[in-house]
C-alpha cells in the first residue's frame, strides 16, 4: 500500500467552509492530487480533553462549535462515516497510554471546514483524535511518532489549527499582518524547511513574538503530531501560507 502524506492545514475562519478563495482553492487542488486515503485521522484544535480520546462511532455528527456566523454555515452537514476499526487501531498503537473510545463528540469545524474542500464527497471515513490539554508540546509530537505507521496503512493524518492564532488582536477589515505574526510564521516556516523539530517543540523560546502568536497553545499543537509522523527520509513542503485578519496564519504543509 502506498504511504499517504501527512498534512497540517491552517484552517482560519469557519467561513472558509463556504468560501471560494485562494486558500480553499488550494485545499481543493490538494485533494485532487493526494492519493485517496482509506480513512482520515484528524487532530483538531477544537477538541481538548483531559487524557486522550478518539471518536469511535460509525456515524459522527457534524458539530457547529462557534457562534455569530450566518445560518448557512450552521446548515452545513459533512456526513462522512466514522471508523470504529481505526479508533481501535489508534488505541492499540498508543498502548500503554489510555485512550477513551468516544461516542459523543463527532466532527468539529476544525475537521469539516477543511474536509468539505479536501474530500468533498464525504466518502472516506473520518475519526477525530483529541489533544490532551494536560500535556506539554513534546507529548503531542511523540504521539505523531507513535501514529506514523498509520500512513503506511492508508490513513491520512490531518492536523488542523493555526500556527498564529490571536483572536484578541484580530482585525476584520483587510488590515496588514502584525510584524510579530509575520516573524513567528517565518520562524515556523524556516524550522519546518530545515527539519528543526526541536525548535518547533520549544516555540516559547521565541519570546514576545511567541506569546502574541500563540497566546493559548491549542491551535499550535496540531502541527506537532504531523511533524512527529515525518519519516527520516521525507521532506516537508509548505503548501500555503499568509496571515488573514492580521493575526491568523493560514500556513499549511505536506509531509511526504
Amino acid at each position: 500500500m502506498i504511504r499517504i502524506p501527512a498534512l497540517f492545514i491552517g484552517h482560519g475562519s469557519p467561513m472558509n467552509a463556504l468560501e471560494t478563495n485562494p486558500i480553499t482553492l488550494g485545499w481543493r487542488a490538494l485533494g485532487v492530487v493526494l492519493p485517496k486515503p482509506v480513512a482520515v485521522l484528524c487532530i483538531s484544535a477544537h477538541w481538548l480533553t483531559r487524557g486522550l480520546a478518539v471518536t469511535a462511532m460509525p456515524n459522527p455528527r457534524t458539530i457547529h462549535d462557534f457562534g455569530g456566523f450566518p445560518q448557512v454555515l450552521f446548515d452545513v452537514q459533512y456526513r462522512a462515516p466514522g471508523s470504529p476499526a481505526l479508533a481501535t487501531r489508534v488505541r492499540e498503537l498508543l498502548t500503554p497510554l489510555p485512550v477513551a473510545m468516544d461516542a459523543e463528540w463527532g466532527l468539529d469545524h476544525g475537521a469539516w471546514s477543511v474536509l468539505v474542500h479536501l474530500l468533498p464527497d464525504a466518502d472516506v471515513p473520518v475519526v477525530q483524535f483529541s489533544l490532551d490539554a494536560t500535556q506539554p508540546a513534546s507529548f503531542h509530537y511523540a504521539i505523531g511518532q507513535k501514529l506514523a505507521v498509520l500512513r503506511d496503512e492508508g490513513v491520512l493524518i490531518l492536523g488542523s489549527g493555526n500556527v498564529v492564532h490571536n483572536l484578541r488582536r484580530l482585525q476584520w477589515q483587510g488590515a496588514a499582518a502584525y510584524d510579530w505574526a509575520l516573524r513567528f510564521e517565518g520562524f515556523v516556516r524556516h524550522a519546518i524547511e530545515t527539519r528543526d523539530h526541536a525548535a518547533l517543540i520549544d516555540w516559547k523560546s521565541q519570546g514576545a513574538d511567541a506569546a502574541l502568536a500563540v497566546p493559548t497553545p491549542e491551535h499550535y499543537w496540531p502541527l506537532l503530531p504531523v511533524l512527529g509522523a515525518q519519516m527520516p527520509d521525507e521532506q516537508a513542503a509548505i503548501l500555503l501560507d499568509g496571515i488573514e485578519m492580521a493575526s491568523i496564519s493560514l500556513l499549511s504543509l505536506k509531509v511526504g
